[in-house]
C-alpha cells in the first residue's frame, strides 16, 4: 500500500495533535481546511457540526482541529487527500510536517553486515526496518533479484564459492521503498587465520582485527578509538571505560569530542555475536592539560579566605610526564584547591511582557540551568515574570543571602539593552519607550556583590545589548572594586541581539543551549564559558548572527564545583541559611473527607520558586459512587490561573511542560492547576476544593466543596511586592527571629512537601542544613546541527 493512500487513522495520536495545534493556532486553520475538504461530498460539513467544532476551545482539553481531524479519520479520509487540502490552504508548517512524516515511516533499522564464511557453513544477512503494516522484503545479489529472497533474513546454506559476492535488500510499502546498504559475502579460511580454540563449539567464528591503540590527548580534542572484529553471524560491540559501559556507544568507532581529564584512563571493546564474546586489548588514554604551562602552578597566599593547598597524587604526575613528553624529576607541584563558603544563585526569566514582544525560552532555559546548579550544591532561587519592584526585591533578598566568600550567580533570560557600557534588565512592566529608570543595571547589582566580600561573582546575561534610542542618560554606578573576582558572561555581543529557537512545545535560547552543556565541568569559570563561546561559534545557525562575549578579571581558578567548605563560615551562615529554606516552603499535603464519604488527597510541587503546581487525587470512595473528580477554584486575585489549563489530567496540559511527571501520582482521579506569579500573594493563599459527582442509580452530578487554607508558599512569603528600604543588609538577619518554626526543606523546584518541624532553636544551632536535590529532567543532548535544523530564530 501506498503510504499516501494510508487511512489518515493510522497516523500516531502525537502526530494528529501536534497537526491540530499547527490549525488551531493558524490564520488559516480548521475552517479553511473544513471549507476545502468539503469539496469531497462525503466530508462536507454542515453548519450545526461547524458550530460544534468552534465550541470545543469551551472545554479545557478542547481542539476544533482535533476534532475535525477525527471525523476525517472516521470517514476513512488518506493522507493523501489531507495533504491536498493543506496545500490548498497554503499551510506550509503543516504541509512540511506531514510530509516529514510520510517520508520516514519506512525506515531501516538494521543493515546488513559484510562477513567472511568457511565453505558450509551457515551465512545469516539481515535487514529489518519500522514503518506501517504491510511492509515488503526483497534481497538482490548485485542486480539480480533472489526468488526465495522475501523475508528479514536471507540465509545462505550451506555456504559455497557461487554465493560470493554483493548482497542489498530493498524494503517496499506500496510505491515507496529504501535500500539497504551494500554486504559483501565472501569465503574464508578462519582455520589458517587464528587458532581453531576460539571456535570451539560453533561454525562460527570470531576474531578481533583492528585493536584500539593507546592515546596521549590534550583537553579539547577529540578522543576516536576503533576496533574492528570479523565474525558469522555478524558482530555486535561495547565499549568500556575503566570498566564501566559507555552508552549509547554500541559501534566499531568510539568517539567523544572535546575530552576532559574525566575522560582519560583504560577503553576495551568488547565484541560479540550469538556464540562467542572477545574482549580487545585494552588502550591507555591520557589526557594532559592544554600546554605545559598549566602543568605547574604559583604558590598562593594562604591566609586569603577559601583557598587552600592540596598535594596532587601521584598518577596525576605520571599522566602529566607522558603527556609533556619530557622528565619531571622534581616532586609533584602544589595544586590550589579553592572552597566556597557557600554558594548562590538568582535565577530570573520574563517572558510575558505586557508591552513589548513576549519570549519563549525563558521558562526552559531557567529550569534547566535551576537543575544544574543545584546539582553543583548551589541554593537557587528561580523566578518567572517579575515587574520592576519584584525584581529590586528579588535582588536584594538575593544579597542578603551573600557574605564573605560566598559565591553569588546571577542569570537573566529576557529583553535587555546596553547603554555607555551598563547593561539593564527589562521587568514585564516596562513601558514601551522604556529608559534606565525603568530598569535594572546589572554594574550596580555588582557594586552591591562586592560589598558583601563574595568569593566571586558571576553573571550570566542571555539578552539583547542593542542600544536603547530612548534612553540618553548615562547611568554611573558606583565605584567596581578590585577585587579579581568577576566573570560577566554574554549571549551576545555588543549592539547585538540574543536568540532563541522557537520550537512546537518548548523553546531555547541558543545561549543555553550550549551552556548546560559545560557549565558542571570542573573548569576554571572563564576557561568553562571559553568553551561555550568556541562550541556555539562551530555552530552552522549563529554564524553572523550571535556569538559569547566573555569579560572577566578572574584571575584564581575559581570553579562553579567548588565544594562549599562551612568551616569558612561566618556566623551569619545559619542565619542565610534558614532565610533560603524558609521561602522554599511548600504546604503540607492534607486528606479531605467529603459527606458523600469520598477522600480526597491534596498534594503540592514546585516548579520554581514562584510556580507551585496543586494536585487532587481520589484515595477512596464508596461502591455507590460512578464518577467522581475534584477541582480547585476560587483563587484568590493575587495569584495567576490559566482556568482553561485548571483541573487538567497531567501536569503537561495543565501547562507545565518542564515538571517531573514520575514524581507525581498519575492515577485517571488525578487533576493538576499550576498556579503563577505566587511572589503578587498578599495574604493567605485559600482557595476551595469543589467534588464533583454521581451515583450509579442517578445522572445527575452533585457537588461538594470544602475551603482549604495553604498559607503563604515558597517565596510568597518574603512579600516582594512591597519596597525594600536602604539599609545594612548585614543587619537584616533579626527579621528571622518573626518566624514561629523552621522547615525541613529540600531544594528549590523539588517536588516533595516540606513539612513544618517545631524545632527552631536547635535547628539555628546547625552549621549547614542537608540539602535534598532533584535530578535533571532533561533529554539527551544532540549535536547542535540536528537542534537547530528546522525550527525558527526568533530574537528577544
Amino acid at each position: 500500500m501506498d503510504p499516501w493512500k494510508v487511512p489518515l487513522g493510522t497516523l500516531r495520536e502525537d502526530v494528529m495533535k501536534r497537526l491540530s495545534k499547527m490549525l488551531d493556532k493558524s490564520s488559516c486553520g480548521w475552517r479553511q481546511l473544513a471549507h476545502v475538504m468539503s469539496e469531497e461530498p462525503r466530508f462536507r460539513c454542515s453548519e450545526s457540526e461547524m458550530t460544534h467544532y468552534s465550541l470545543q476551545v469551551l472545554s479545557n482539553i478542547g481542539s476544533p482541529s482535533r476534532t475535525l481531524l477525527a471525523r476525517l479519520a472516521d470517514q476513512s479520509c488518506t493522507v493523501n487527500f489531507l495533504l491536498w487540502g493543506l496545500k490548498k490552504i497554503d499551510h506550509v508548517d503543516a504541509v512540511q510536517y506531514l510530509t516529514h512524516i510520510v517520508s520516514a515511516l519506512v525506515q531501516i533499522t538494521v543493515q546488513p553486515q559484510s562477513q567472511k564464511a568457511q565453505e558450509g557453513s551457515r551465512v545469516i544477512l539481515s535487514c529489518k526496518a519500522s514503518g506501517p503494516p504491510g511492509l515488503c522484503y526483497q534481497w538482490f545479489k548485485g542486480k539480480q533479484e533472489i526468488l526465495d529472497g522475501a523475508s528479514p533474513e536471507l540465509v545462505l546454506c550451506p555456504f559455497n564459492s557461487t554465493n560470493q559476492g554483493h548482497y542489498i535488500c530493498r524494503v517496499s510499502l506500496g510505491d515507496t521503498f529504501v535500500f539497504s546498504l551494500w554486504a559483501h559475502v565472501r569465503l574464508a579460511d578462519f582455520s589458517s587465520e587464528c587458532p581453531s580454540s576460539i571456535f570451539q563449539g560453533s561454525v562460527s567464528g570470531l576474531r578481533i582485527t583492528r585493536q584500539p591503540q593507546s592515546q596521549a590527548l590534550t583537553e579539547g580534542d577529540t578522543l576516536v578509538l576503533e576496533c574492528q572484529a570479523e565474525a558469522n553471524p555478524p558482530a555486535q560491540y561495547e565499549w568500556y571505560h575503566n570498566s564501566e559501559p559507555v552508552p549509547p556507544q554500541h559501534t566499531l568507532s568510539l568517539k567523544i569530542p572535546c575530552v576532559t581529564t574525566a575522560q582519560r584512563g583504560q577503553y576495551k571493546c568488547k565484541a560479540y555475536n550469538l556464540y562467542h564474546e572477545v574482549w580487545s586489548e585494552a588502550a591507555v588514554v591520557t589526557i594532559g592539560p592544554i600546554s605545559s604551562t598549566d602543568a605547574s602552578w604559583v604558590e598562593i597566599d594562604t591566609r586569603s579566605p577559601g583557598v587552600f593547598v592540596t598535594q596532587e597524587p601521584d598518577n596525576r604526575s605520571r599522566e602529566l610526564k607522558m603527556f609533556l613528553a619530557q622528565p619531571m624529576s622534581s616532586p609533584p607541584q602544589p595544586v590550589q584547591q579553592f572552597y566556597a563558603t557557600d554558594k548562590v544563585a538568582l535565577l530570573i526569566g520574563n517572558m510575558n511582557y505586557k508591552y513589548h514582544t513576549q519570549l519563549c525560552a525563558p521558562i526552559a532555559d531557567v529550569h534547566e540551568l535551576t537543575n544544574l546548579l543545584r546539582l553543583l550544591d548551589f541554593k537557587v532561587v528561580s523566578l518567572l515574570d517579575l515587574n520592576c519592584q519584584e525584581m529590586h526585591s528579588a535582588v536584594t533578598e538575593f544579597l542578603l543571602l551573600l557574605d564573605k566568600g560566598v559565591y553569588g550567580l546571577l542569570y537573566f533570560a529576557g529583553h535587555g539593552y546596553e547603554n555607555y557600557g551598563n547593561s539593564f534588565m527589562v521587568p514585564i512592566d516596562a513601558p514601551a519607550s522604556y529608559t534606565s529608570e525603568h530598569c535594572l543595571c546589572v554594574q550596580n547589582i555588582l557594586t552591591r556583590m562586592q560589598e558583601r566580600e563574595t568569593g566571586l561573582n558571576v553573571f550570566l546575561l542571555d539578552m539583547c545589548r542593542k542600544r536603547n534610542p530612548y534612553d540618553d542618560v548615562l547611568v554611573q554606578p558606583a565605584l567596581i572594586k578590585v577585587t579579581a573576582n568577576i566573570v560577566f558572561g554574554y549571549a551576545t555581543c555588543v549592539d547585538a541581539e540574543a536568540y532563541e529557537v522557537k520550537k512546537e512545545d518548548v523553546s531555547n535560547g541558543i545561549f543555553i543551549n550550549f551552556l548546560k552543556k559545560r557549565v558542571c565541568e570542573d573548569e576554571k569559570v572563564t576557561v568553562m564559558l571559553d568553551r561555550v563561546a568556541e562550541d556555539m561559534g562551530r555552530c552552522r545557525i549563529t554564524h553572523g548572527r550571535q556569538a559569547l562575549e566573555l569579560r572577566s578579571n578572574l584571575c584564581e581558578r575559581r570553579c562553579l564545583t567548588d565544594p562549599v567548605h562551612t568551616a569558612l563560615c561566618s556566623a551569619s551562615y545559619s542565619a542565610r541559611n534558614l532565610q533560603w529554606t524558609v521561602s522554599h516552603v511548600l504546604p503540607a499535603s492534607q486528606t479531605l473527607q467529603f459527606d458523600c464519604g469520598v477522600t480526597v488527597q491534596l498534594g503540592f510541587a514546585a516548579e520554581f520558586s514562584n510556580v507551585m503546581v496543586i494536585y487532587t487525587r481520589i484515595l477512596e470512595k464508596p461502591a455507590n459512587v460512578a464518577h467522581c473528580s475534584a477541582q480547585l477554584t476560587d483563587f484568590p486575585v493575587d495569584v495567576e490561573i490559566d482556568l482553561k489549563k485548571s483541573n487538567q489530567e497531567s501536569p503537561l496540559e495543565a501547562g507545565s511542560l518542564l515538571l517531573i511527571k514520575e514524581a507525581l501520582p498519575a492515577e485517571a482521579d488525578s487533576r493538576y492547576t499550576r498556579v503563577c506569579g505566587l511572589q503578587r500573594l498578599k495574604q493567605i493563599l485559600v482557595f476551595t476544593v469543589c467534588l464533583h459527582y454521581t451515583y450509579s442509580d442517578l445522572d445527575e452530578e452533585i457537588q461538594e466543596n470544602q475551603s482549604v487554607t495553604a498559607g503563604k508558599p515558597l517565596v510568597s512569603k518574603l512579600n516582594l511586592y512591597e519596597p525594600r528600604h536602604s539599609q545594612d543588609s548585614r543587619n537584616s538577619y533579626s527579621c528571622l527571629d518573626s518566624f514561629s518554626g523552621v522547615m525541613s526543606f529540600k531544594a528549590s523546584g523539588g517536588l516533595d512537601n516540606i513539612a513544618p518541624s517545631s524545632h527552631l532553636q536547635a535547628e539555628r544551632g546547625k552549621a549547614r542544613e542537608e540539602v535534598s536535590v532533584s535530578g535533571a529532567n532533561l533529554p539527551q543532548e544532540t549535536s547542535c546541527d540536528e537542534l537547530f535544523d528546522v525550527p525558527p530564530l526568533v530574537a528577544d
